[in-house]
């Protein structure tokens, strides 16, 4: 059950990443600054998923 909840949460990050790109295109042309920082939060995002799904891997593995 736990291992569920922590797969959905990984998946959350791309879907954030998802949206916080999406805004970053349609503001690219009339705020670059704020396109800017929705890009660097989408990077972040996507680093967090591939963190996140790591760490429940080793967590997987250890409690086999």
């Amino acid at each position: 059950m736990l291992s569920k909840l922590y797969r959905f949460f990984e998946y959350a990050y791309l879907i954030f990443a998802a949206f916080f790109i999406y805004e970053a295109i349609n503001k690219w042309s009339t705020e670059p600054n704020q396109a800017y920082l929705f890009i660097f939060i989408a990077v972040v995002a996507v680093f967090m998923f591939f963190f996140k799904r790591n760490f429940r891997k080793k967590i997987e593995e250890r409690n086999k």
